[in-house]
């Protein structure tokens, strides 16, 4: 099963790979053992930096045949939910050894007020601990700051992860796209919006313009229709 999606929102400490239990053999590929299910399975746990990919296949201990239905989406029930949430504390015990997280929110938002003097804007107070807007002097959105997960994404996993939906020129988007930071919009038409991950950024720079960028536009909507009149 590839829970790769760690490289996503995290940045990986390559001085803590062998300490957390990984060998390597090339200084690229690490890989770990760990006994789950009581022992009857043996959980192998491969880490490749030049992919950045993380992986995990299970195999019975007194076979060493590979238990298929581990890494079958759509298998599921009590036993293999059980192998999978043993498998995901072996993950996070190793995210919290290998990677540190990069969360840009709070510089982002503050960032955002200071450059355009505006405060967050709750559309929707039920889910005011989730998402808020910022607007441009026209009130139209130019950010729409949210928490998804990475299967909205087309990314494998639940866990939550701050985004942030800005406007882009049409002309634009299929070069901003990465699928590593930058997505398709989520919720809005993504013929002229993105989503950026925050948690994936790695030029808070790129992330401004953006910004500027998608306040510009929004304004310039507004602008448009005046002169038109």
């Amino acid at each position: 099963m590839d829970y790769s999606y760690i490289f996503h929102s995290a940045k990986i400490k390559k001085d803590s790979i062998k300490a957390a239990g990984f060998t390597t053999a090339d200084g690229e590929t690490y890989t770990m053992h760990a006994l789950i299910s009581n022992g009857k399975f043996n959980a192998e746990i491969s880490l490749s930096l030049s992919k950045s990919t993380l992986t995990v296949h299970l195999f019975d201990s007194v076979t060493s045949e590979k238990y298929a239905l581990f890494d079958m989406p759509n298998a599921h029930g009590a036993f293999v939910t059980s192998l999978r949430e043993e498998v995901k504390q072996l993950i996070d015990n190793i995210k919290s050894k290998c990677f540190e997280t990069n969360d840009l929110k709070d510089d982002y938002i503050a960032w955002i007020k200071s450059q355009f003097g505006v405060e967050p804007d709750y559309p929707w107070p039920d889910d005011a601990q989730n998402s808020f807007v910022f607007r441009s002097a026209n009130q139209k959105w130019f950010a729409l700051v949210m928490k998804i997960k990475y299967r909205q994404l087309g990314l494998s996993g639940d866990e939550e992860l701050w985004g942030v939906n800005l406007k882009a020129s049409q002309e634009d988007i299929s070069n901003l796209i990465d699928k590593k930071s930058i997505f398709p919009a989520l919720h809005m038409n993504k013929k002229h919006w993105i989503t950026v991950v925050l948690t994936a950024v790695t030029d808070f720079e790129k992330l401004c313009q953006l910004t500027k960028k998608s306040y510009e536009l929004v304004s310039t909507v507004q602008n448009a229709k005046k002169l038109s009149r």
